[in-house]
């Protein structure tokens, strides 16, 4: 698998740990089906602390950090500025107490593409918004396995996936990414083109619907999946 190559229309590069991405997940997938395509979801796995620096919390206290003042700054005002796009969709959005692995939910989403590609909308409602409550422990396989089931995803098989070809795909995959320009989530792909962040999605509608007219200016808005309000 090439970071930036697809048979599909659109690559989506997301992170159940990304609290950009969990704000675009419903936009994105109500532009998939609206287009009526399928779009290549695939997993990028943060390294956060390579870039921000790590903290852990405990009952709402930092107890351990390596974050400078300015990180932290940036850390709250990215919680914030998802917040607001979350809310609008009736979700709740908490911040983490810690710097989560996210890669075994991560695996997760090659999963349901490889054996129950039509789930995987439900799939992303069973571990998007309990973990962005605090309700999940994404780290846990056992816990990953009962998302699955949740969504109607068979699991057998799924721990072998995870610590085999999963594992080595997802490596793999996430090497290949920032040599190709892919930093963050949710990044959009298509035709060597890389847009980062949900303000694109117009841009996206655009150009899969054909590039008639003026290009849109970079926005927020788009349709939601019913029948919660964006």
């Amino acid at each position: 698998m090439k970071a930036l190559e697809s048979d599909a229309p659109l690559i989506v590069y997301v992170d159940i740990k990304s609290p950009y991405a969990f704000a675009a997940i419903r936009p994105t997938l109500a532009l998939e089906k609206s287009l009526d395509m399928r779009f290549d979801w695939r997993p990028l796995t943060l390294d956060i602390p390579s870039y921000l620096g790590s903290a852990r919390k405990s009952k709402g206290k930092v107890v351990e950090s390596t974050r400078s003042a300015s990180q932290w700054v940036g850390i709250k005002y990215g919680y914030r500025d998802a917040r607001r796009y979350v809310e609008r969709q009736g979700l709740m959005l908490k911040g983490t107490e810690k710097i989560w692995d996210s890669s075994i939910a991560n695996i997760g989403i090659s999963w349901v593409m490889q054996t129950d590609r039509d789930r995987l909308g439900d799939y992303f409602e069973t571990v998007y918004p309990p973990f962005w409550r605090r309700e999940l422990d994404i780290e846990d396989i056992a816990v990953v396995e009962a998302c699955l089931e949740q969504a109607g995803i068979d699991s057998a098989g799924f721990a072998a996936f995870e610590q085999g070809e999963g594992r080595a795909r997802h490596d793999d995959l996430q090497a290949q990414l920032h040599p190709s320009g892919i930093y963050g989530v949710p990044t959009y792909v298509f035709e060597g083109t890389i847009l980062f962040g949900r303000e694109h999605l117009p841009y996206v509608r655009w150009h899969l619907q054909g590039r008639k007219g003026p290009a849109p200016d970079v926005a927020y808005e788009i349709d939601c999946l019913e029948p919660l309000p964006c």
